[in-house]
């Protein structure tokens, strides 16, 4: 009976530490620190689209 008591613990004991793992990562996530970094992030599927804009207004030569 001792072994399933430690089991339960353990249970118990992982299910915090994934708790407090999870609100971790929401606190870093939505922390005003990461907002420049993120933003810069949100921007990266357009960085492609003004490069291409430049490229496409420049003449050909030849």
């Amino acid at each position: 009976m001792d072994f399933l008591l430690w089991i339960s613990d353990a249970r118990s004991v992982v299910t915090l530490i994934c708790m407090i793992t999870f609100l971790g990562i929401v606190v870093w996530a939505y922390s005003s620190a990461r907002k420049k970094d993120f933003d810069e992030a949100a921007m990266l599927p357009f960085a492609d689209d003004e490069l291409l804009t430049t490229q496409l207004q420049e003449p050909h030569h030849g």
